[in-house]
């Protein structure tokens, strides 16, 4: 992959792989910084980012792997945390609905987060989070569903709403 065309993937990649893994990790800042190493890397792979069938799954895969090894390297060197000094930092430009999904999906176990992050966000489809997480495609079925019915009551919809309707996505 030429610097140019890698440009123009970075260009029109950066900003939905950003959001992508902020979904993911609960945190915008760590998102960005997670993205911007997996494209660092990314740049040094080149090669074989080419070949890859999804440079972005790539790219993705290794921004979120990044950011779990920064989370559990935070958690080993960290005391209890003091609630009164925890801060939520979300962004002036998200929405309102953004940020309640976001809260939302952090209440989840990771591995349901992960796939629907990955199902509906990135709107992959069944087949091909199993093959980017390593699980079967039935595995990923079971969290899809467990996740949607754990959203639905974490953001007080019913059934009939929200992601419920995604559940024929296969």
């Amino acid at each position: 992959m030429e610097a140019e065309e890698f440009d123009g993937f970075y260009t029109a990649s950066f900003t939905r792989l950003v959001g992508q893994v902020y979904a993911m990790t609960g945190d915008r800042d760590e998102a960005q910084d997670c993205v911007q190493e997996a494209f660092v890397r990314a740049w040094s792979h080149r090669g074989a980012l080419q070949r890859a069938q999804s440079p972005e799954a790539w790219v993705r895969t290794t921004a979120y792997r990044l950011a779990v090894s920064r989370w559990r390297r935070t958690m080993r060197g960290r005391r209890a945390p003091d609630r009164a000094l925890q801060v939520t930092r979300a962004g002036t430009d998200l929405s309102p609905d953004h940020v309640a999904l976001v809260a939302a999906l952090r209440e989840l176990p990771e591995a349901q987060r992960r796939a629907l992050v990955l199902h509906h966000l990135c709107d992959l489809s069944v087949a091909d989070v199993a093959a980017e997480t390593g699980v079967p495609v039935g595995t990923v079925k079971a969290r899809l569903s467990r996740g949607r019915t754990a959203l639905m009551t974490l953001l007080g919809e019913r059934p009939t709403d929200g992601l419920a309707e995604g559940a024929s996505h296969a």
